[in-house]
Order: C-alpha cells, then structure tokens, then sequence
C-alpha cells in the first residue's frame, strides 16, 4: 500500500493530462517505455532490500557496490528529491481543495496538512501505516469506479450520453512527433518515481523477504494498469488539444455527465496527494536517518524516540516544506511550478544506480555461493535490458531541449551533492572520535 501511496499521487491526477498535451495519444508509448523500466527496477530492488532489508534501501546497496560516495550521492539526491515533492503535494492538495472550499487560502491549508502529517509520522510507524493503508484503498476504489465510468461511456453504455469512439486516439496518433515523447516519457517517469519506497520500508516490516516479494510482485502492475487504464480512458474521451486537460480526471466525468462528480473527483485527487505527501515523509525521514547511521549526515539525526521513530530525521525533512508554504504566502501561485521544475530526472539516476548495484551485489553472492532470498529472473538479461532502456532514454531526453534542460540541472545537481558529501566526510575523519 505504501507504494501505491507514494505513486499514486499528483502524477496521475495532474500529470497525466500535462502528458496527453504533450504527446497525444502518444503519450501510450511514454507509459510503456516507463512502466517496462520500472518493473526491471522494482524486481532488482526487491532482490537486494530482500538480502539486505535497510531504511537506505538503494543508496545502503550503492555504497555496497560502488563505495561510500556513491552510496552519500544517492541517498542525499533521493532524499532532496522527496523534501521538494512533499511541499508540492502540500500546496497541489491545498489548490485543489481550494477549488471546491475557499475557506482558507493555499498556503494556510498547505501549512495545515504539512503540521497534521508532521504528527502523523512522529507518532509511530504503526500509525502512520493504518494512515497510509486506508487512503491506498481510497484511491484504489476512486481509480476503479473512474475506470468503470470512463469503460461504459467508451464502449456507449451511458444513456443520454454519446460515446467518442476511437476517433480520440486514431486522429493524429503522435502530434508533436518525438520530441512529444521524450517530453512526456519525463512527466510520466516524475510520476513514477516513489514507487522504490517500498524497498525503505522493508526494513521496517516483520518479514522483510516475504514483504518485499508480495510488495514487487504486486504494487508494479496494480501501478500500472491504474496508470495506463486511465490514461487511455483520457485519451479516448478527450481531445489532445481539450482545455478540460488541465483536470483530465474532472474532464471525463463531466463528459460522463455524472451529477457531482467534479466535486467528488477532486477530494480523491486531494486525498491522492495527502496519501503520496504521507508516504515521501516517511521514506525521506528513514534515507535520511540511514545516511546519519552511516556517519553521511550529521550525527543530530541519529536519534530514535522510545517509539524507535526517527523524530529529528522527520522534523529536518518537514523543513523545506514548512518553508515552501511561506513562500506561497509571498508569492501565490507561482511556487508549485517552481517546485516541479527542480526535480528533474533524479528519479532516472536512483533507478540506474539500483540497476548497476544489483549487478555488482548479485555477481558477488554468486561467487560467494551466498543464498539470496529472492532472486530476480533473467538476470544478467534483464537488467541488462532496464540499462539500455534507461540510456535510450537519456539519448532522447537529450535531444528535446525541455528535458535537455532538466537532465543538465540533474546533474549539475548529482556533483554538487558528491562534493559536499566528500567534503563532509573527510572533515568528519578529521573529527576526534568521541
């Protein structure tokens, strides 16, 4: 459930109508390209956070396999990457809400859910997972009812309303040709990314090899057919180039003609995006706990309450968007574009260092004869496979100039990120031992 928390979120409720703009009904071969990528991903870490259940998940089998500033580099990244989604998905669900109760404005409702999930996770893990259980299911029931609306006014089953055929994605299949794609393939990849939460809490379950195994097997494609059905719900009903994009989701229900359900529509998508916000402060208060019980951070963070929660890790990651809904205040409506901006393709990096990871990890237990608990199929082939997707799309997001953009600010981030945790460890072997 907490990886359809975390990937469910503001990707598919917003996203997914950036992407059929971008696209078209092309915005299908971005979905696939991506989906395949993530299962490849998904089945590597489930190997590794099956052998080696930790609250750093990835950036833990990096250090591993690539050493110790690799492993910094990766953790850091994800963790910025998570502190700047939470504030995003504080003040999208305060806009969304706003839209169907004014009552306050956006950046006092963003800072009344960042105060009310603070509490959420510094209780305890057990409650934030009864939290994070009963908005999946939210969301997965809303999803399904969309989708059994969006069937019957395909397949012309509503009376009183005419069906739209095929005629949405047969007309003009791939508008903006490649280029269309790649800018599209990076909306749906942002969208995506969380889903690899599921490997930081294994650490935190009973039976992290039984865990982790149900959790791959089950989370990746529940994912996708969310994502790909509704996209292609989307597409059939609405024209790429339909004003009614910007809320797609609202869109197909007001051409379904169901009495309400703009409303109701947009308290799910607002729940969405509670639950996504939820579960990204729980990943990025446990990578950033791990990166302190590694000595990576500073030694402040390594504290844990009676309840073993990671109190300092929550509060220092709480920081940026507590931050973000001051700056809201300052300068409405102009924040949360900021925010999407400045994540870029960090996702794409995470997930390539879990591919190389699992192929060092892997070949080493097999010389060691060492038993792995799960073991991912067709490997080395597979992974293989996952790293050449990953480098085509690189090659593309390099020729299209808005995501050519995004993957120069990523990685002028990663070297920011690998000098400063150089630096930082260097001065901490300076440091006498206390």
């Amino acid at each position: 459930m907490m990886g359809l928390g975390s990937a469910i979120g503001a990707g598919l409720f917003l996203g997914s109508g950036a992407g059929v703009q971008a696209a078209g009904p092309a915005v299908l071969i971005s979905y696939l390209v991506a989906g395949t990528l993530i299962i490849l991903v998904m089945w590597a870490l489930g190997e590794m956070a099956a052998a080696h259940p930790s609250r750093g998940a990835f950036s833990v089998y990096a250090e591993k396999a690539m050493g110790p500033t690799v492993g910094s580099t990766i953790g850091w990244l994800w963790w910025f990457q998570l502190v700047v989604v939470i504030a995003a998905e504080a003040l999208g669900a305060a806009a969304l809400l706003s839209t169907i109760w004014p009552a306050l404005p956006v950046w006092a409702m963003a800072l009344v859910f960042m105060i009310l999930f603070t509490a959420i996770n510094l209780t305890g893990v057990r409650n934030f997972g009864g939290f994070e259980y009963w908005f999946a299911i939210f969301k997965v029931a809303a999803i399904v009812v969309f989708l059994a609306i969006g069937a019957a006014l395909v397949l012309n089953l509503l009376p009183g309303v005419r069906s739209p055929g095929l005629s949405n994605l047969t007309t003009d299949f791939a508008p903006a040709g490649l280029e269309g794609v790649a800018t599209a393939l990076f909306i749906v990849i942002f969208a995506f990314g969380g889903t690899e939460i599921v490997s930081v809490a294994a650490a935190e379950t009973e039976n992290p090899s039984r865990s982790i195994g149900r959790a791959v097997r089950t989370v990746v494609w529940r994912i996708l057919v969310f994502y790909v059905g509704s996209v292609l719900v989307i597409i059939l009903v609405l024209p790429a180039t339909s004003p009614a994009l910007a809320s797609p989701f609202n869109g197909v229900l007001d051409a379904a003609r169901i009495p309400g359900a703009g409303t109701a529509i947009t308290i799910v998508a607002v729940l969405a995006l509670l639950s996504a916000l939820n579960a990204n402060l729980y990943g990025a208060s446990r990578m950033i706990y791990s990166l302190a019980e590694r000595e990576q951070a500073p030694r402040y963070i390594q504290h844990l309450s009676p309840a073993r929660v990671p109190r300092r890790a929550v509060t220092v990651s709480v920081v940026f968007g507590f931050a973000a809904t001051v700056l809201e205040l300052l300068f409405p409506e102009r924040i949360l574009p900021a925010l999407f901006q400045l994540l870029g393709s960090t996702c794409l990096v995470v997930w390539g260092s879990a591919l190389v990871s699992q192929i060092i990890l892997r070949r080493r237990a097999d010389r060691a004869g060492t038993p792995l608990p799960v073991r991912m199929r067709g490997f080395p082939w597979l992974t293989g496979v996952a790293l050449i997707i990953l480098a085509a799309i690189f090659a593309v997001g390099l020729s299209a100039e808005t995501s050519r953009t995004q993957l120069i600010s990523t990685a002028l981030l990663i070297a920011a990120i690998a000098a400063a945790s150089t630096l930082f460890r260097r001065a901490r072997s300076r440091q006498p031992a206390a």
